[in-house]
């Protein structure tokens, strides 16, 4: 049980801040005609999480962080993803949630997975506290610490995206997600760019 809680209370207090993923998945609750629109957006999310957690509490992940040419292959794909993601959102409009600003299963996914898989924050985040944190376990404690952390991943994504969805069926005006799109490309912006330093 103490494994457990100590599961939730880490993942949930690594996940909460704002993030290029939180951004991502609200958005798409948001933009899309409906809730299960947004689906592959949230449910990406959740599989990329999921997937490093695994590898960081059992440890694969350590030895890959090793190599420098990973890092570096990591920081150039993430800071151009992020570039591109940053355009996307920017030029997108809410003025019509049915329109072309509702990204189709594809783009969803891609994106998902670009700033799941290329964020060297998330990796950093999950590698170095997640799976530091999980080196105090074993056998069992070790399942259930991961479960919890994974777990914790899935309600959070999932409820962000129903929050966004919910958010846009209170008819607030679309100038105002207008202004939240802008923001929030502006942070992925700025995400890129400290990537693109973090090179030097």
């Amino acid at each position: 049980m103490q494994a457990f809680l100590h599961g939730l209370i880490l993942a949930f207090g690594l996940i909460l801040p704002l993030g290029v993923q939180n951004i991502f998945v609200f958005s798409q609750g948001v933009t899309q005609p409906n809730v299960f629109k947004a689906l592959p957006a949230a449910i990406a999310a959740a599989l990329c999480d999921t997937l490093l957690i695994v590898l960081a509490v059992f440890g694969l992940s350590m030895i890959v962080l090793q190599f420098e040419w990973i890092r570096f292959i990591l920081l150039i794909g993430g800071f151009f993803f992020l570039l591109y993601m940053g355009k996307v959102i920017w030029c997108s409009s809410t003025a019509d949630m049915e329109d072309k600003s509702a990204l189709p299963f594809k783009q969803q996914v891609l994106f998902a997975l670009s700033v799941s898989l290329l964020n060297p924050h998330a990796l950093l985040d999950t590698v170095g506290v997640i799976g530091t944190s999980a080196l105090k376990y074993k056998g069992t404690e070790q399942i259930l610490f991961a479960v919890a952390c994974i777990g914790v991943s899935w309600i959070w994504f999932l409820g962000l995206m129903i929050v966004g969805a919910g958010m846009k069926k209170l008819h607030i005006s679309g100038t105002v997600f207008d202004i939240l799109n802008k923001l929030s490309a502006l942070f992925i912006w700025g995400t890129a760019i400290y990537l693109f330093i973090s090179l030097f």
